[in-house]
C-alpha cells in the first residue's frame, strides 16, 4: 500500500483546505496545464489568479456559510467557483441541468442561495426561476471573467479564523427516485478523504492527464477524478458534453491516461466504429461508476489490455467508498472492489448486526468521506446515519478475499415465500438480450407468495413473445427466483438523470 501512504502523507487530516491543496502548484509549477476546455488551456498560475479574484467577487454578496448555486454545463469556472468558495467559507450548490424548472425551483427554495451562476444555455430558465424568488442574483458563467477583472485578489491568509477542513463546501441533491430530493452537505474534510481514496484507487500521480465527460453537477463527475487530480497537480481535460468520437480523438491527441465512465457512456464508446482502431496506448485504466456493471462491457475493455476498475459509492459518501485497483482488476471481474483506504464498511442485516461472510447485507459506510447532514432535513439525516455509519440502501456480499459483490438496492428486494430475490441478479441474466431494448424486474404483490418477480420490458418488435424471453431463466437461476410474468411497454419511466424510476414502473402493473 505504498501509494496509499504517499497520498495520505500529502493530505493531512487537520488544517487542510481545498483551495490551498490545489493552488500550491501555482508556486511550484505555475506554467503547467491545470485545466483544458475547448482548446483553452488554464495553467496552475492562471487558476490561482482566477480563484483569488473570484473570491473577492463572491464576497460582494456571499458570506461565510452562505450558499451560491451553479447551473451550467461542464465548464472550468465550476472549479474556480468551488476553490473560491473554499477560500471564503461559502457553500456551492450544484444544479442538475437535466431537471425540470419546477424541480430546480424546489431545490433553490430549499437551499436559498444568494447567487446563481448559469451558462448561456439555461438563460431563459434561470431568469424565469429568478422572477419567482426574491433577492436572487444572477450572473452568467461568461460574465464572471469580466466581473472579476480589476478586482483585488483575495489572498489565502486574509482575515481571521479562516475556513478549514471542517467547513461545509458543497450541497449536492440526491436524484429523488422516491419523494423529494435531499441536499447532501459535504465538508472540505469529506473532499479530502475522497481524494485520498481516489489517489489510491487510480494510483494517481502528477503526470496523469484525466479526461472528464461526466456532468460536473454529480459528485461522480466532480470528485471521482477531476478534483483529486488537481490536488496532485495533474492535468484535467473537460468536455462540455459526451460525444464518443470526440472522446476517442481526445484520448489519442491529448495522451489521456485516465477517464471515469458510466455504463451508458462506456457502451457508446465500445460500439463506436473507431473504438477498435483508436490508439489507446496512453490509457493506464478506465473507471466506471455504477452499482451493477455488465461483465460483457468490462471484458470488452480488458480485450484492449486496459484494466477497467469499478468505483462504488453514493452522493453521501463524496462518493468513493469501495473500489477496485488496476493490479487486481483482471482477476476480480464483476466485483466492486475492496473497502477504501480512508473509510470503513460494514454489511448489516435487518437485525442491525453484521452478516456472515458470503451473505448479503446492506452497505454501511463510516469515515471522513460521508456527508455531514441533509440540508433542512434533520429527520432524514438522523434516519440515514447510525453512530456515524451511513446506510447506503445498497446490498452486497463480501467474499473471503475481502472483495465486495453488489447484489441490489435494498428497496428493490423481492421477498417471495420468505426468500429474498434480488432483481439485479435476474437482470444480469437478460443483459444484452437481442430482443429487448430495455427492461427492469420488480416485485408484484401475490396472494400466495407475498411477492413474485415480474419483467417489464421494451421489445424490439411486436413479434417478440413473452414466453420466449421467460425461457431464458430456465437453468440459469433457481425456479423460485424466476419471473412469473412479463409485461411489454413502450418505454420505461426515467427521471431527469436517466435512472429508471421503480415506483413509476409499479404503477404499470
Amino acid at each position: 500500500m505504498a501509494n496509499t501512504r504517499r497520498a495520505q502523507a500529502e493530505l493531512p487530516r487537520d488544517g487542510w483546505r481545498l483551495d490551498r491543496a490545489v493552488l500550491i502548484h501555482a508556486d511550484t509549477c505555475p506554467d503547467k496545464r491545470a485545466l483544458e476546455f475547448e482548446n483553452q488551456v488554464i495553467t496552475y498560475g492562471d487558476l490561482a489568479n482566477r480563484v483569488a479574484r473570484t473570491a473577492t467577487l463572491l464576497t460582494t454578496r456571499v458570506g461565510r456559510g452562505d450558499r451560491f448555486a451553479v447551473y451550467s454545463m461542464n465548464h472550468p469556472e465550476i472549479f474556480v467557483l468551488l476553490l473560491a468558495a473554499s477560500r471564503i467559507g461559502a457553500i456551492m450548490m450544484l444544479i442538475n441541468w437535466r431537471l425540470t424548472p419546477a424541480e430546480i425551483t424546489y431545490q433553490i427554495q430549499d437551499c436559498q442561495p444568494k447567487w446563481v451562476f448559469f451558462s448561456s444555455d439555461f438563460e431563459n430558465t434561470a431568469r424565469a426561476i429568478a422572477n419567482n424568488i426574491s433577492g436572487l442574483a444572477l450572473m452568467t458563467v461568461d460574465e464572471i471573467r469580466i466581473a472579476r477583472e480589476g478586482l483585488r485578489p483575495l489572498e489565502d491568509n486574509e482575515g481571521q479564523d479562516a475556513p478549514d477542513t471542517n467547513e461545509d463546501i458543497l450541497i449536492v441533491y440526491t436524484s429523488g427516485t422516491t419523494g423529494r430530493p435531499k441536499g447532501a452537505v459535504l465538508s472540505q474534510r469529506a473532499l479530502r478523504s475522497n481524494a485520498v481514496m481516489s489517489h489510491d484507487a487510480f494510483d494517481m500521480n502528477s503526470d496523469d492527464i484525466v479526461l472528464n465527460v461526466l456532468p460536473l453537477f454529480h459528485v461522480g463527475g466532480l470528485n471521482i477524478q477531476p478534483l483529486p487530480a488537481l490536488i496532485l497537480g495533474a492535468s484535467v481535460v473537460i468536455h462540455s458534453t459526451f460525444n464518443p468520437e470526440n472522446v476517442l480523438a481526445t484520448i489519442y491527441n491529448s495522451a489521456i491516461t485516465q477517464i471515469t465512465t458510466v455504463p451508458t457512456i462506456l457502451r457508446a464508446l465500445l460500439i463506436h466504429p473507431k473504438w477498435a482502431t483508436t490508439n489507446l496506448r496512453s490509457m493506464r485504466m478506465v473507471a466506471i461508476g455504477s452499482t451493477d456493471v455488465p461483465v460483457t462491457i468490462i471484458k470488452a475493455v480488458h480485450t484492449r489490455g486496459i484494466p477497467l476498475i469499478q468505483i462504488y459509492g453514493a452522493t453521501e459518501t463524496s462518493p468513493t467508498a469501495i473500489y477496485q485497483r488496476a493490479n487486481f482488476a483482471f482477476n476480480s471481474v464483476g466485483s466492486i472492489g475492496r473497502v477504501g483506504c480512508d473509510c470503513d464498511v460494514r454489511l448489516v442485516g435487518p437485525d442491525g448486526h453484521d452478516v456472515p461472510e458470503g451473505h448479503v447485507g446492506e452497505i454501511w459506510v463510516k469515515g471522513d468521506n460521508i456527508f455531514t447532514h441533509y440540508w433542512n432535513n434533520e429527520a432524514a439525516s438522523c434516519q440515514a446515519i447510525t453512530e456515524g455509519w451511513f446506510h447506503t440502501g445498497d446490498l452486497a456480499r463480501r467474499d473471503a478475499k475481502g472483495l465486495f459483490w453488489f447484489a441490489d438496492r435494498l428497496k428493490h428486494v423481492i421477498i417471495s415465500g420468505g426468500e429474498n430475490i434480488y432483481p439485479a441478479e435476474l437482470e444480469r441474466v437478460l443483459a444484452g438480450h437481442p430482443d429487448l431494448i430495455e427492461f427492469a424486474i420488480i416485485g408484484r404483490d401475490d396472494e400466495r407468495w407475498g411477492q413474485v418477480p415480474v419483467v417489464v420490458a421494451v421489445r424490439v418488435s411486436s413479434d417478440v413473445e413473452a414466453a420466449h424471453i421467460l425461457d431464458v431463466f430456465n437453468g440459469e437461476v433457481a425456479r423460485f427466483k424466476q419471473p412469473k410474468d412479463l409485461i411489454f411497454v413502450d418505454a420505461l419511466p426515467r427521471n431527469a438523470i436517466g435512472k429508471i424510476v421503480i415506483d413509476e414502473i409499479k404503477k404499470l402493473l
